[in-house]
């Protein structure tokens, strides 16, 4: 069977264009656009079977099973007996189909390929065949319980208590999947994870309320290595005028008086230094030193008497000079000069200012009664004229407004009265005993403890079947919706309007979605999903090698992170189009980034919105968060970077390496007396057929981002020799540059689109996206270009999609493992 003639390409063109993908034909040619296709309408009849697909049935026979076969199986992969008008019944291989040949990664370079036109009829068929049969019987999918995660446990104790906690302190590490750490699937279940949330309600209960009878304590702040404390390193929130330290929130369970400790680890050189302790930015003690060795040694204030609540705590050099520091060597930006003998070398020669390693902080010694603080006037809506030690009416009607609030707001629902039982009982068993504020706080114990707290259930109504689609509670919607946009617990208004039942009307829906967007808590959307889908969590794994790169410190890190969170923050709050993400010619930077990328006109620590210079960076593909995650300690990983561009940004990772092939750090590195570039490396490393299959897509994305070094500055030599980074991209394009690299990735905008989509939607359910799930995206990404691909359009898509509305039980499975009827998604 030869190519699909013209006439052929255009009847289908008419039949398929404009269906679910909403494509236009640019964005899938290899080599040159074809012409733009005629649009349907979504629910047109389906044309009756034709030769047409037996001709793209023989283009995936002639093209594609020469490598997927059952003798080859390359992807793990046969096509043999596929047949493209049935594509629905093997939909899982379709989306992988689906997925290549949007790319343009199939046929892969160097492979005999039809004509860009035939390849997007085939790409247009198979969507538009998939789309139509789940048109028919949409799955949203089954999500077992999700609990709340150490980030959702913090915002919510915030909103619900006004308490800023961590809840690292008792809350085991959340287990990532598929880039996030909300997936449901991941979230085990075990007696010690149980007895880590008691411990949590515990804790957080006493720092609510305050503990009159608390006994003395001692609580350790280390200060992390990397956090440079140089003489004009000032750190945030501590006083202005001073120098390194650190600053931390301390909760003070009761009035009384305080001992703080600080531990410095001393440098090269030697004298005096002050240390300044503050408390709420109120300086309570000054301690002098001497300094003249390489030690360690503890300094304790007086005791300092302290009201009850959180605090801040700073502890910080005085600054004694300004300007630059004189050195007979140059003064690297990180001023660490290590506290062991096996360290001293890493700032070899330079006269170092002591760094406060740690702060301690003891008591009480002396109790004095319990302060109102934010979390009680919050907590104490109501007081009985007698609240010390009485079970009185008054105070037990008291207790239950507090209760029946707190309750209703922590479990997201109205409260029932066996809601309340047990709240109360701990109430009622605490009161008489040890008073009314100790009885209400056993009762915020027991809600803290609750399962309707700590995890979001969600349950089928009675009698659905386990393939049978229900739509969800507008309860049930309000929590999916506020845990998505805020990563917290509804607010009133949300909750209000679920009870009611009126959340779920398209126009309220969408009323609501923009009031949560405009809101302060939906940064969570670039704290929490972009920094994740972004993998930004990666960059605290790279600590570059301080001999190689002496200004990288701490600050500058969080400050790399930083930049990346704000220019997504601002998408979303400008509601401007994703594609920005990539394109960017502006970006948000403080003083302390500018001098690191060599961009003048910024002075101060606040980031502001500056415009770039010239086009040596674009978008995300600029920022140094990115490039540092993307590379090893003490060089650049071309690989890296390729591989990330292909998996986090298209969604079209490639292959895991097969096994025995050596490493590329084992590859040469020196010839002839002279160090290796990393490209020359990686042509002797991909020189093996079986590593070029791969490298051949990774390397030229990556070499075109190696004029960026490991901490994102540009750079025009490696190991002294001038960078060659010339590459061609898969579908033919040469690249070199990072624009390069950006103007032909936006040359086929649909994989970048629907991966953001796909990414979005798996966040927002709590569960991996599959293979069912797809169409539904390609619906948000068809309505988001409509849209301009603004970032409300790609929300909204995902809120009004099945997947977030819809869910079908999971079947509750029998002892022999036969799935018999179906269960709420909590039971």
């Amino acid at each position: 069977m030869k190519t699909l003639s013209t006439g052929a390409v255009i009847w289908l063109g008419l039949a398929v264009a404009g269906g679910p993908s909403g494509s236009r034909a640019q964005d899938v040619a290899p080599v040159a656009p074809p012409p733009q296709t005629v649009a349907a309408h979504v629910d047109a009849p389906a044309p009756t079977p034709t030769p047409a697909f037996a001709d793209l049935t023989d283009v995936v026979q002639r093209y594609c099973v020469r490598c997927h076969n059952e003798r080859l199986l390359r992807g793990n992969l046969t096509l043999e007996t596929f047949d493209v008008e049935a594509a629905h019944e093997r939909a899982p291989t379709a989306e992988k189909m689906i997925r290549k040949l949007r790319a343009g990664m199939m046929p892969p370079p160097g492979q005999r390929r039809p004509s860009p036109d035939t390849l997007l009829a085939l790409v247009e068929t198979l969507e538009t065949v998939v789309d139509r049969a789940a048109a028919r019987d949409p799955n949203p999918g089954a999500r077992r319980f999700q609990r709340l995660n150490r980030a959702e446990y913090e915002r919510v104790i915030r909103d619900l208590l006004d308490l800023e906690i961590d809840a690292s302190g008792w809350l085991p590490a959340d287990t990532y999947l598929g880039a996030f750490d909300n997936m449901s699937d991941a979230q085990g279940l075990s007696t010690t994870l149980l007895e880590a949330y008691l411990r949590a309600a515990t804790e957080v209960s006493r720092f609510a309320v305050g503990n009159p009878d608390a006994l003395s304590r001692s609580a350790k702040y280390t200060n992390p290595i990397e956090v440079s404390q140089h003489a004009w390193d000032h750190l945030e929130g501590t006083p202005y005028g001073t120098r390194g330290g650190m600053a931390v929130t301390h909760d003070f369970p009761v009035d009384g008086e305080y001992v703080f400790t600080i531990e410095t680890l001393f440098g090269q050189g030697t004298g005096f230094q002050d240390v300044d302790i503050s408390i709420d930015g109120e300086g309570v003690a000054l301690l002098g030193l001497e300094h003249g060795s390489r030690s360690t040694f503890p300094i304790r204030t007086e005791p300092i008497f302290v009201r009850a609540g959180q605090r801040q705590i700073a502890a910080a050099f005085v600054r004694t000079i300004e300007g630059p520091y004189e050195d007979r060597l140059k003064t690297p930006g990180w001023s660490f000069v290590g506290g062991e003998d096996s360290q001293a070398w890493a700032n070899y020669g330079i006269t170092a200012l002591p760094h406060l390693s740690d702060l301690m902080i003891t008591g009480p010694r002396r109790s004095a009664g319990l302060s109102e603080t934010a979390s009680r006037r919050k907590l104490f809506h109501c007081r009985p004229a007698q609240p010390a030690a009485t079970a009185s009416a008054e105070a037990r009607a008291c207790a239950e407004e507090i209760v029946t609030r707190l309750a209703r707001e922590a479990y997201r629902r109205p409260v029932t009265e066996a809601d309340l039982e047990g709240p109360l009982s701990f109430y009622d068993g605490a009161v008489a005993a040890e008073g009314f504020e100790v009885g209400v706080r056993t009762a915020l114990q027991a809600i803290l403890a609750s399962p309707s707290f700590i995890f979001r259930l969600e349950r089928a109504p009675e009698g659905v079947a386990a393939d049978e689609s229900y739509v969800l509670t507008d309860l049930d919607l309000a929590s999916r919706l506020s845990f998505f946009l805020w990563s917290t617990i509804p607010d009133e208004e949300l909750l209000d309007l679920a009870a009611d039942g009126r959340l779920s009307d398209p126009v309220v829906l969408e009323a609501q979605v923009r009031r949560m967007l405009a809101d302060r808590r939906a940064e969570a959307l670039s704290t929490r999903f972009a920094s994740q889908w972004l993998r930004l969590q990666d960059a605290e794994d790279n600590q570059p090698e301080p001999y190689l790169y002496p200004d990288f410190t701490g600050q500058l890190r969080e400050d790399l992170v930083r930049e990346t969170q704000l220019l997504f923050d601002r998408l979303v709050r400008e509601d401007r189009s994703l594609l920005e993400l990539f394109t960017a010619d502006y970006t948000f930077l403080n003083e302390r980034l500018t001098v690191h990328y060599g961009i003048p006109g910024v002075s101060g620590p606040e980031f502001r919105r500056v415009s770039y210079p010239d086009d040596s960076r674009r978008g995300v593909l600029g920022h140094g968060s990115v490039l540092l995650l993307t590379s090893m300690s003490a060089r650049t990983s071309p690989v890296l970077r390729g591989k990330w561009v292909m998996e986090v940004l298209m969604g079209t990772p490639p292959p895991p390496p097969p096994p025995n092939i050596p490493a590329f750090d084992d590859t040469e590195s020196a010839r002839g007396g002279r160090l290796l570039t990393t490209r020359e490396r990686l042509e002797m490393h991909r020189a093996n057929p079986t590593c070029r299959s791969c490298h051949r897509f990774m390397d030229p994305i990556g070499l075109a981002l190696d004029n960026y070094d490991v901490t994102g500055r540009l750079r025009i030599r490696e190991n002294g020799v001038p960078l060659d980074t010339r590459g061609t991209f898969y579908d033919g394009t040469d690249v070199s540059t990072p624009a390069d690299l950006v103007t032909v990735l936006m040359k086929r905008p649909i994989p970048l689109v629907r991966n953001f989509a796909s990414h979005l939607l798996a966040y927002a359910i709590g569960r991996r996206v599959e293979y069912f799930d797809e169409p539904g995206i390609r619906t948000i990404a068809r309505e988001a270009e409509a849209a301009d691909y603004r970032m409300s359009s790609f929300i909204l898509g995902v809120v009004n999609s099945d997947a977030f509305r819809m869910a079908r039980p999971q079947p509750v499975v029998d002892e022999q493992g036969d799935a018999s009827r179906a269960g709420g998604a909590g039971s």
